[in-house]
């Protein structure tokens, strides 16, 4: 075996134990939102700013697409395959660990709502802002966010377009 496969060895290991640790605690999180919070009223940590407040989703972010399953079943499962393809073609370099990362915690957010998808059918939710009254969401949620969030300003301020030819590549 050659250096080039230990390499993809490595960057796939890397990439299955990241995305399983993100989805344990997503999942784990949201055993502990059913098992304490299910049918009960929030629990307030600092009153009028932050709770935990069980809630079932059965849309997409911010609740839209109320009971579209099927249509979510499908596009996960696509961003999925894309993001596994990207991983696979992705340069196991430093120059590109930011990139890894961040498809790392997509990856891991979007399993973890699609495993309750698959489950229950709906998303279990149960952070809420209520200061500024926002959405009730998930670990999941925050992964996706945060790495979507990361991945624009990457897009914008540190990579080029040349910089995704590795995408094209026949290799």
């Amino acid at each position: 075996m050659n250096s080039t496969d230990n390499k993809i060895k490595i960057k796939f290991i890397l990439f299955f134990v990241i995305s399983a640790i993100a989805v344990f605690i997503d999942r784990y999180t949201k055993m502990l939102a059913v098992a304490n919070l299910k049918g009960r009223p929030s629990y307030v940590l600092i009153k009028g700013v932050f709770e935990f407040l069980y809630s079932e989703n059965r849309g997409a972010a911010f609740s839209i697409l109320q009971g579209k399953q099927w249509f979510f079943y499908i596009v996960t499962l696509l961003v999925l395959l894309v993001i596994y393809y990207i991983v696979y073609k992705l340069p196991f370099e430093k120059k590109y660990m930011p990139l890894f990362y961040i498809l790392c915690f997509i990856f891991a957010g979007a399993l973890g709502n699609f495993i309750d998808r698959v489950m229950y059918a709906y998303v279990v939710d149960f952070i809420y802002i209520s200061l500024i009254n926002f959405p009730i969401f998930n670990m999941a949620d925050i992964y996706i966010s945060i790495a979507t969030t990361v991945l624009i300003v990457c897009l914008l301020f540190i990579y080029k377009e040349e910089d995704f030819r590795f995408i094209k590549n026949k290799k």
